[in-house]
């Protein structure tokens, strides 16, 4: 028995008048719900691919295949997290240009399943040396104790082939996270904004309910049996997808590509950088409305609305590039902190090595560290059926106020900040255990860390932080980016918020490619995969001053944005534009 509402539910935004659309109805209604499913499966399959790359790319990164460095392997695995979404615009631009939305992500499948099958051979010995010839022979072994040991190569093993696979594999996971979010918004669209608020929930637990089919399945299979099963996995994984998603067809709406608005915008720029040079561009903005209507594509007046809305909404967006800092370095310095903690054991396997001196009469699988995200992933499995079903619902029938889209972001990137502060407080902790020698070297598949005696479930609570900052900053910047977009423009800003979120996981990749100069809180000489020689607890403290600095601006920012939009000219030239 639910309990009687406080009062008649009321859609958000209800002071504006909503157009009244004629919407579908019995068959029809299921047949866009189909279609919603459809993409939310495509979404997860192509999501438990995508994870199962990046959980463990540092670890397969150190392993004995290619012996790359802690800051090596962190920093690619930052740069094609990056670029898996500063790409995201190329993707969004072909889409709106040549080739609309369903052939796009068709294509970016095709891409997607070649680059996976390249990765997968890069792991068999004859892949290898076909792509990256022979390996030069480094042993790993523990950090060096002093700053007079001789440095490594400069350019990693392999290195090309794997920045040129992992950036073709960013373009098309871009262009299809960036095209299927707006193709699946397409199929809800006429049963309501509240539908298309609640796709958008939707499509985010998808993302992590693929993300939790990726580390419980394929990052075990590749620490702890093989990263050539793991990887086989990956490749199948998008084959399913591609296949459903031509399966699923003839229930999709598909729309042509309509144009872009980009060229409108530069142009707009440049004339209000210099006016004087740009008047004679300014006649069409005097055109009667009978005249514009005679016009292909938007008019000169709704092309400036549109600019001054972009205008307000970059400011919002770019202060959001702190927290992308500190949101990627969950699958990157966070692994590979947790690489240099004692992982248990779980259950028993039979020795491949009896002559090991580190191998015992039994020998045991260990909990992979990828496993440690899922803490991340299951806060927003749980958290955001909640929010949808429960606390929403009640704020809105007993007439209570929701916080605004800008205030949660607000608090997501403050949980964003706590995590990097544990995360520093327990790095700080652990180098203490190795200035005094107390290291337990543990394997890891075949590669050897020297971890500290201090057990990995000490990063959970990092992990639960991160997850909590998510569902406050990247979903609610997510639907903030749609809603407060000109229809005509979502695709653009869509591609924007994925883009800048791609800016801060170079900047992280920047940041520690700079630490890691000689006399740099990141240089580990003669590391080999251990970080014990470093001062990565520092490098978490100075993301920690970022993000702090940067709530602050983002609170200033966000006041003015609601300011400007409580002002009623900016309220009606808006919202005759807006979807």
């Amino acid at each position: 028995m639910s309990a009687a509402p406080c009062a008649q539910e009321q859609p958000r935004g209800s002071g504006e008048r909503q157009p009244l659309v004629a919407r579908p109805r019995g068959p029809r209604r299921r047949w866009r719900r189909t279609a919603a499913a459809a993409v939310l499966l495509v979404e997860m399959l192509e999501r438990a691919a995508f994870f199962g790359i990046t959980s463990n790319l540092v670890l397969y990164l150190n392993s004995l295949n290619f012996n790359w460095e802690g800051g090596q392997a962190s920093r690619a695995t930052l740069i094609f997290l990056g670029a898996s979404y500063l790409l995201a615009p190329v993707g969004g631009w072909l889409a709106d240009v040549y080739l609309g939305r369903f052939l796009t992500i068709s294509l970016s499948l095709v891409l997607y399943l070649a680059t996976s099958g390249l990765l997968l051979a890069t792991i068999t010995d004859d892949g290898r040396k076909s792509f990256c010839g022979e390996i030069p022979l480094f042993p790993l072994e523990p950090a060096c104790p002093s700053a007079d040991c001789p440095s490594s190569w400069s350019s990693p093993y392999c290195a090309t082939t794997l920045y040129l696979v992992l950036l073709l594999l960013a373009l098309a996971a871009s262009s299809v996270r960036s095209n299927l979010t707006s193709f699946g918004a397409d199929q809800v669209m006429d049963l309501g904004r509240d539908a298309t608020r609640r796709f958008f929930n939707w499509f985010y637990w998808s993302i992590n309910l693929g993300a939790v089919l990726s580390l419980l399945v394929v990052a075990f299979i590749e620490q702890n049996v093989s990263f050539l099963w793991g990887y086989s996995i990956i490749v199948g994984l998008v084959g399913l997808a591609f296949f459903l998603f031509l399966f699923a067809t003839p229930v999709f709406i598909t729309k042509p590509p309509t144009g872009s608005q980009v060229s409108s915008m530069l142009k707009l720029a440049f004339q209000n950088c210099c006016p004087q040079h740009s008047s004679r561009d300014t006649e069409g903005a005097h055109l009667l409305p009978d005249q514009r209507s005679l016009q292909w594509g938007p008019s000169p007046q709704e092309d400036m609305a549109n600019f001054q809305v972009l205008v307000k909404l970059l400011p919002v967006m770019v202060t959001l590039v702190p927290y992308w800092m500190v949101y990627f370095q969950m699958q990157s310095t966070y692994v590979l902190q947790g690489l240099h903690l004692q992982i248990p054991n779980i259950f028993q396997t039979n020795p491949t090595d009896s002559s090991s001196s580190l191998s015992s009469e039994k020998s045991y699988y260990r909990i992979p560290e990828a496993w440690l995200l899922l803490a991340n992933v299951v806060v927003i499995l749980v958290l955001v059926p909640v929010k949808d079903h429960l606390i929403d619902p009640l704020l809105l029938r007993c007439k209570l106020l929701l916080p605004s889209a800008l205030q949660m972001m607000a608090l997501g990137m403050f949980f964003g900040f706590t995590s990097i502060i544990a995360a520093g407080v327990l790095e700080k902790e652990r180098l203490k255990y190795i200035a005094a020698n107390h290291t337990v070297p543990q394997l890891i598949g075949q590669d050897l860390y020297y971890a500290a005696p201090l057990s990995i479930w000490w990063q959970i609570p990092q992990y639960l932080l991160i997850g909590i900052s998510e569902i406050f900053a990247s979903i609610t910047g997510l639907e903030f980016a749609y809603s407060e977009a000109p229809r005509s423009m979502q695709g653009a800003i869509m591609g924007i918020f994925f883009c800048l979120s791609g800016v801060g996981s170079l900047l992280g990749s920047g940041l520690v490619a700079l630490l890691s100069l000689p006399g740099g809180w990141m240089y580990c000489p003669k590391d080999f995969g251990n970080i014990n020689n470093c001062q990565m607890d520092l490098y978490f403290f100075l993301l920690a001053g970022i993000q702090a600095v940067t709530v602050v601006l983002f609170l200033w920012i966000a006041g003015r944005y609601e300011r400007t939009r409580q002002d009623p000219a900016s309220q009606s030239s808006s919202s005759r534009v807006r979807g």
